[in-house]
């Protein structure tokens, strides 16, 4: 790898951001990089050393195995340490680094007019009273805490509370319905949730309460609800908000299991002692889209987690004192977990905590926090910018953004278009855009640019973070070497990888290490251009990626097949100006059934209630009868054809029947053309 000297548009760090860099150049990246891979020990050993250890580890600091062939597969950090990350991430800093006073978080609520600041000693504080009012609820190490909270500062203090008292936390997204909510509580064995009575989100009241009690309801009727308390959150706009929205709210309540949040926590004490935890024990569980249908259990350990997702926030986004942070994404995703969460408060950061929408309760929704509270450092999803773009760049001149120093994407590639405007107009061309790659399971950044070392191609997401060593390989497992597109794996662990698919380690190895044996799959497909910068080409497998939210095509299938008119569904990926990709799926009905809009509707309501509105397809299409090989298998890539109206069908010697794909042309909805 040397310094790429390329004939495509390149956009190099500005030098006012160099001269005081971490990663200053180049050619310091690739010597901290070659170090990270020469020897692993010796470079995370001096990021350990910036941490608190109750116990040193006794172990090397990273043992494992990714060969299946070679038994269990198995990667350990640290072993024999322990330590908490609750007091690394708060105590460290208001005891032994002298910032209680610092901001810890802005938040800012859907509505402008609602706001706080929280110091990192309120954050502290608040976090040890809820860990109190858990533990006297009977939670301890190992058990798991279900969290499905909006975005306002007491997730945070949950999140905290649990890895405090070493309990495993379970964050669901509030966005999902009570039959993902149920399915997960149910996985998790969850002995407590945490929800809220209600969240708005933009105009919209969302009854958070009623959905979650829903959800317990399922548990209890497939006698499978661990749950003995339900702590329920005061949405800080419901106390106060007026209007007939608010007024029908109606907080359902069951006084055997439901506690109200402010009256558990009035006496709960200041001080919470933490418990020590080794090095290997589990942090939290993050459940995602399995192409099974069945959501997996991320599984996420405490000192790796710690160390990686504190050296990709201090390094991707060159984190300095007086930086203030925002990123946008949710905390039910791994980016809110990673860096709204841990990776900023480990390095003592100020950030936004924003509950709202880009576009409410206007357009420059956005550009209004980032001044107001001189943000210099903005990570958001490229659907937003997409959104926002629609409205071109008179938002933006209403507003001071001249605080910003570098901007991020997350979530999916960026396409180039989207880049341009992104730099250009909310970056006024001097802020690097680091285009960040990793997944739920990698727990941090694994391939992204270094904002002050890394020249930039548009749509990029460059090259591999430290301790990460890419490769591509093709259908056979052989390894590509210089210019190549094929399956893109790691042949090494770092830190902050996941440890098992929660209560199913089989799975864990049969999904990420089975395919190509020493190897962790991504399930990624990958460009490798003729300057080794790598482009992520989308997902391999039957996946898709929504508005940067990873979603299994099987469980969306499997929602539609719940419907007594459908016999067989199948849904695929299209191209979409602002998600990026939407849903669109086809359905055979059963004999003598009509497909109309009302069976339309009634299909995408229960997709809606079955995952949550953000996997409601964006089209439906009538399927006499879908196009599979002669072993019955359903061939996703005509139907992902069909839906894009490309006629480029290549081979179909396989079909069973080509007829149908004439058929289907033919069927297709006018309104995807």
């Amino acid at each position: 790898m040397v310094v790429p000297e390329s004939q495509d548009k390149m956009y190099y760090p500005p030098e006012d951001l160099q001269r005081d860099a971490h990663v200053p150049d180049f050619n310091s990246y690739l010597a901290l990089y070659r170090k990270s891979l020469d020897n692993p020990e010796a470079f995370w050993k001096d990021i350990a050393g910036e941490f608190f250890w109750k116990k040193p580890a006794t172990g090397p600091m990273l043992q494992y195995n990714f060969d299946v062939t070679k038994g269990s597969i198995y990667v350990k950090c640290m072993e024999g340490a322990k330590t908490n990350m609750c007091y690394n991430v708060l105590d460290r800093h208001v005891r032994e680094g002298n910032l209680g006073d610092k901001v810890a978080y802005y938040w800012e609520g859907n509505s402008p007019d609602r706001h706080e600041t929280i110091t990192y000693r309120q954050l502290l504080s608040q976090v040890c009273r809820c860990a109190n009012v858990l533990k006297q609820m009977g939670v301890k190490k190992g058990d798991r805490v279900s969290i499905y909270l909006p975005m306002i500062p007491e997730l945070v203090y949950t999140m905290l509370a649990c890895a405090r008292i070493g309990a495993i936390h379970s964050v669901v997204f509030a966005g999902f319905s009570s039959e993902s909510l149920c399915e997960r509580i149910m996985d998790a064995q969850s002995s407590v949730l945490v929800t809220a009575d209600g969240v708005f989100r933009g105009e919209k009241l969302i009854n958070l309460k009623q959905i979650a009690d829903e959800a317990l309801q399922k548990c209890r009727e497939k006698d499978s609800c661990s749950v003995t308390k339900c702590v329920v959150v005061k949405h800080h706009v419901l106390r106060t908000r007026s209007g007939a929205a608010c007024n029908k709210l109606q907080t359902p309540w069951d006084a055997e299991y439901d506690v109200w949040w402010d009256e558990a926590m009035t006496d709960s004490p200041e001080e919470c002692e933490p418990e020590w935890l080794d090095a290997e024990d589990p942090l939290f569980i993050l459940y995602t889209s399995g192409s099974t249908g069945k959501p997996k259990g991320v599984l996420h350990a405490v000192a790796g987690y710690l160390l990686y997702t504190s050296l990709t926030f201090k390094y991707v986004f060159d984190h300095h004192h007086d930086d203030v942070f925002w990123c946008t994404a949710d905390i039910g995703w791994i980016t809110g977990h990673s860096y709204i969460t841990y990776g900023p408060l480990a390095n003592g950061a100020t950030s936004v905590l924003f509950e709202g929408i880009p576009v409410h309760p206007h357009v420059g929704r956005f550009w209004e926090i980032i001044e107001k509270y001189r943000v210099s450092k903005f990570y958001t999803a490229p659907t937003a910018i997409r959104l926002l773009m629609k409205y071109g760049r008179e938002p933006l001149q209403k507003y001071d953004l001249s605080s910003l120093r570098i901007l991020g994407t997350v979530g999916e590639p960026i396409n180039p278009e989207a880049w341009q405007w992104y730099h250009e107009a909310v970056g006024q061309g001097r802020c690097p855009v680091v285009d960040t790659f990793w997944q739920t399971e990698t727990g941090g950044h694994v391939l992204a640019p270094l904002p002050a070392a890394t020249p930039l191609k548009p749509g990029s997401a460059t090259f591999p973070f430290f301790g990460v060593e890419p490769t591509i390989l093709n259908e056979h497992g052989e390894e590509l070497e210089g210019e190549a597109e094929g399956y893109l794996v790691f042949r090494r662990p770092w830190p902050g990888i996941m440890r098992s698919v929660y209560r199913n380690h089989e799975r864990f190895e049969n999904t990420y290490f089975k395919k190509f044996p020493g190897f962790y799959v991504t399930g990624d497909g990958c460009r490798r251009d003729k300057d080794g910068y790598y482009w992520i080409t989308g997902r391999i497998d039957d996946m898709l990626n929504v508005s940067g939210h990873l979603m299994s095509t099987a469980e969306v299938e499997a929602a539609l097949a719940q419907h007594p008119s459908v016999a067989e569904a199948a849904a695929v990926s299209r191209p979409h100006t602002v998600k990026g990709e939407c849903l669109y799926c086809f359905v055979t009905l059963k004999d003598s059934r009509e497909f109309n809009r009302t069976l339309e509707e009634e299909l995408k309501r229960l997709v809606r209630e079955k995952i949550g509105p953000i996997a409601t397809p964006d089209f439906i299409q009538n399927a006499p009868a879908l196009p599979k090989t002669r072993s019955g298998k359903i061939m996703r890539r005509i139907l992902r054809q069909i839906a894009r109206n490309d006629h480029d069908l290549g081979d179909l010697s396989t079909l069973a029947d080509p007829k149908v794909v004439e058929v289907l042309f033919s069927q297709r909805r006018e309104a995807a053309a």
